[in-house]
């Protein structure tokens, strides 16, 4: 080892391991976080939301990544057709406004909406029985430590460096934790 190296660590003399480490935690945890929520919760988030206000189908999507910190942005593919079952079933109903479709409860869909004890945004903190939160952490931290490496001087490399040593064994001093 030299005497740019910690035990276990990274150093000012291995900037492409850091770089190479940093690119795999940040590509492992964007697969991870996303979009995985339980069956239902995009008709739920659905209801929910339009029982607030009329929305178009764009407006639903950036409310629920907002509302879900980011860490659940449901697709086109899956908020659209969910609009279009619940108009089937009575639901929902759509009018035309500036080229958009503005989607509104009817009465049959406030009655269901009533129903949702929770907001579908909340349960993405355990997404298939893992926490989210800590991979959303990962992938922002991973994008920080790019940032300066590819910008930083020479010795803000250096002081993130430690940092990041530092968060290591920090991070596995939680784990030996009783």
């Amino acid at each position: 080892m030299n005497s740019s190296t910690s035990a276990g660590g990274f150093g000012v003399g291995n900037l492409d391991g850091i770089w190479q480490a940093m690119e795999q935690l940040r590509s492992t945890f964007e697969k991870r976080v996303g979009t995985r929520v339980g069956k239902g919760e995009v008709r739920a988030a659905v209801l929910v939301l339009l029982a607030e206000k009329p929305r178009h189908g764009y407006e639903i999507i950036r409310e629920i990544e907002e509302r879900s910190g980011g860490s659940w942005k449901p697709s086109a593919g899956s908020v659209y057709p969910t609009l279009q079952l619940l108009a089937d079933e009575g639901l929902i109903s759509a009018e035309e406004s500036n080229g958009r479709k503005i989607y509104s409860l009817t009465e049959a869909g406030r009655a269901v909406a009533g129903d949702e004890t929770s907001t579908p945004w909340d349960t993405t903190e355990t997404a298939g029985g893992r926490h989210t939160a800590l991979p959303k952490a990962g992938v922002e931290l991973a994008q920080a430590a790019a940032q300066v490496n590819r910008t930083g001087s020479p010795d803000q490399v250096q002081q993130a460096v430690a940092v990041l040593d530092e968060a290591r064994r920090r991070l596995y001093s939680i784990l030996a934790q009783d």
